[in-house]
């Protein structure tokens, strides 16, 4: 079954079996390959802003980054495929949880199913694909439980 690895090097208090779960459900509707593996990634603010600016040329802290892997450079017949890391900014998230009003498991959870979205080609910088993807994290998060009111209206990171 689907593989997901959560690191937490600064000891944030977060549930990571929670994220597994989240990011395993999307992989399971979205029918990725079942020995499909992904990583999750909690950093600082100061950490996201450098790969925001390194990779999308912005200049501002963000709250989830995802860097979907690459073709393998040599095919290995029995390797199961890497999709790619998610990168989440914990104190960022937190800060948009208590300004928003939302519980911050659940915010965490939103991050790791939008970000494994994102690690499976949903994006949302078109009409068309920005409704093909909140249809899938909406569906996403109804199955862990969640209200769709969680997703801030103005989502754009």
């Amino acid at each position: 079954m689907f593989t997901v690895d959560v690191q937490n090097d600064p000891g944030y208090p977060l549930d990571a079996g929670r994220l597994c779960e989240a990011a395993q459900a999307v992989l399971k509707q979205q029918n990725a390959h079942p020995d499909s593996s992904l990583t999750i990634v909690f950093t600082d603010d100061e950490s996201i802003a450098a790969l925001n600016r390194q990779y999308r040329d912005l200049d501002a802290p963000t709250d989830v980054l995802s860097f979907p892997a690459g073709p393998p450079i040599v095919d290995l017949e029995d390797e199961p495929p890497y999709l790619g890391d998610l990168i989440i900014a914990f104190p960022y998230a937190a800060a948009q949880a208590q300004r928003l009003g939302h519980d911050l498991d659940d915010s965490l959870v939103l991050l790791a199913v939008h970000g494994t979205l994102h690690l499976l080609g949903f994006d949302h910088d078109t009409d068309e694909r920005r409704a093909d993807m909140w249809a899938a994290q909406a569906a996403a998060l109804q199955a862990l439980g969640i209200s769709q009111d969680i997703v801030p209206e103005a989502y754009e990171h």
